[in-house]
């Protein structure tokens, strides 16, 4: 609902992580720790024939951003290089919202158990759609400015959100 430039959106769940104050920068399909959506009730019947799909988009109000966004940023793995923030992966930006992509791995009533997430706790969740492997996937897609770093193997594991030491 618009009015005066201004958007209203409805939480349709809550996201549920182990993360209470630092969350990996992107999602870590090999965490073991416990994932899940808690859908609210009223659109459960929105969940129908989804476990048929193995990968979902979330959407989420990222609730505990502070800052005021920069239109110019330095992805902290980047070494200093400045880029627009539309040309980054920051979560402060103009509007709070967040994308995820997670597989699927149980659905048990308004739950719905999925890899690992690169969220806080109860951020709150906005909508959830199917991804759907010949439309989601792009194989023209490229690293943009990121394939003009030095170090493309030690940053693809920043990109990626897998933990290292170096």
């Amino acid at each position: 609902m618009q009015k005066d430039n201004h958007y209203t959106l409805k939480q349709i769940g809550t996201i549920k992580t182990p993360y209470q104050k630092n969350a990996p920068y992107q999602p870590v399909d090999t965490d073991k720790q416990e994932f899940y959506i808690l859908l609210n009730n009223e659109y459960v019947d929105g969940l129908s024939e989804l476990k048929k799909f193995n990968y979902i988009y979330l959407i989420f109000f990222a609730d505990r951003i502070t800052q005021e966004p920069e239109m110019m940023v330095s992805p902290p793995w980047a070494e200093g290089k400045k880029v627009g923030v539309f040309a980054s992966r920051s979560p402060v930006r103009p509007n709070p919202i967040g994308l995820s992509i997670v597989q699927i791995k149980e659905i048990v009533g308004n739950k719905i158990y999925t890899s690992g997430l690169d969220v806080f706790d109860k951020t709150p969740l906005l909508d959830i759609k199917p991804y759907i492997k010949d439309l989601d996937n792009k194989d023209n897609a490229n690293y943009g400015w990121i394939k003009e770093m030095d170090d493309m193997s030690h940053l693809s594991l920043h990109i990626k959100g897998i933990p290292h030491d170096y």
